[in-house]
């Protein structure tokens, strides 16, 4: 049955690379389901904490300079409101001067988006959208190509420190030099495990940086650089938002080429992972092929050891009260052998009985050699099926 299925309709069943789709979305729908339950047994309890904390700061003021909650909740969604605009508590510096502004594109093409600074009028938000979407294709596509780069780099490397290892050179060695880089390529786990490495050193080289120039810890600039690196962009930390770097360009500048180079060896890094999550996933779809193969071949073993369906090719003849027999042919369909008799409704026997005996039909004596020799292919294959036992069933 599943066989006439899936000839019937075709397009109904999965091709490997849909199936792989698919588990891969399962996959990423429980680590998800994961990650929230993880996450809120550990964030949950500071929330309420937080919420609890502020109630009694609110209701303290309010006794305090007696005002009520409301007034001071209206002037808290109007600071709200300013914070658009890039009104803080503290002075800042200017958000939409020509330096902000070179800030703000570089967080929107690298798919960053801290948030902190964002287009209040309708023109730049209608502006932001078109802006964004050739912004971000191209930067997508230096991304890729600089990860081309840095494995031509590897190739390059690797192909040398061979020929320098074994001793080959001249003019023969380089003739070859492009042949021995094609067939030198590194493989995915070389190239994960060195962008991992310049990561780690980027991150290293960044977050000292920062905590010396935003007041941070060292291990909030750590938190920052893979926060920023990997273009999630929270927006609790951001950095270079202070007054007084208005005056220091030269951070600013680190600061931007820092970014950009973080944030190209880290999506060349997620690009090689991904690449092994995929080789992942076909071991996988590997795996749960070759068990539902041993499943398909423990159940034939088991039909041959119990005998629960007909042979395919067996022919058996029954006898009516004229004499004369009437043939019954023993078709297969979708593995299981049913017996039809001429002008009669075909049963599967495959669950409900089980081949016993044969049984022998006596021949009308006087007949013709040939027929008697016919007479012979009669009286084989008879059957009579019985129930079979409960717990076979």
């Amino acid at each position: 049955m599943k066989k006439d299925f899936s000839c019937c309709c075709p397009f109904l069943i999965p091709s490997r690379k849909t199936t792989r789709c698919y588990l891969l979305f399962v996959l990423i729908a429980l680590y998800m389901l994961a990650g929230a339950a993880i996450f809120s047994s550990l964030e949950r309890p500071a929330e309420l904490q937080a919420h609890q904390l502020w109630e009694k700061r609110l209701r303290d003021f309010g006794h305090e300079h007696n005002i009520s909650c409301e007034d001071l909740k209206s002037l808290l969604r109007y600071y709200e409101e300013a914070r658009t605009a890039g009104i803080r508590t503290e002075q800042g510096r200017a958000l939409w001067d020509i330096p902000g502004a070179f800030y703000f594109v570089g967080t929107v093409v690298s798919t960053i988006g801290f948030g902190v600074t964002a287009p209040s009028t309708v023109t730049g938000k209608v502006l932001l959208v078109f802006y964004g979407l050739l912004g971000c294709s191209a930067t997508i596509l230096f991304f890729n190509l600089f990860l081309e780069r840095v494995i031509t780099v590897l190739s390059l490397l690797i192909s040398r420190w061979h020929r320098r290892w074994t001793g080959h050179g001249g003019l023969e060695g380089r003739a070859g030099e492009g042949n021995r880089t094609e067939d030198r390529k590194p493989s995915v786990y070389q190239v994960t495990l060195i962008l991992f490495v310049a990561v780690l050193l980027v991150a290293c080289g960044a977050a000292a940086l920062y905590s010396a120039m935003e007041g941070w810890t060292y291990f909030e600039s750590l938190y920052f650089c893979f926060v920023a690196f990997s273009t999630v962009g929270f927006g609790d930390f951001v950095s270079g938002q202070r007054e007084h770097h208005e005056d220091t360009r030269a951070y600013q500048v680190a600061n931007c080429l820092l970014m950009l180079l973080g944030v190209c060896c880290t999506y060349s890094l997620f690009n090689a992972i991904s690449v092994i999550i995929k080789q992942g996933l076909n071991w996988m779809l590997s795996a749960l092929a070759w068990m539902y193969s041993g499943v398909c071949r423990y159940r034939l073993q088991l039909r041959q050891l119990f005998k629960l369906c007909l042979p395919e090719t067996s022919i058996c003849y029954c006898k009516d009260s004229t004499l004369h027999r009437q043939q019954v042919q023993a078709v297969s369909s979708s593995g299981h052998s049913m017996v039809w008799r001429s002008c009669a409704v075909g049963k599967c026997l495959c669950d409900e009985a089980q081949v016993e005996t044969v049984c022998s039909v006596n021949t009308d004596r006087g007949m013709p050699e040939e027929q008697e020799q016919d007479n012979t292919l009669y009286e084989k294959n008879l059957i009579y099926a019985c129930p079979l036992p409960n717990w076979l069933k």
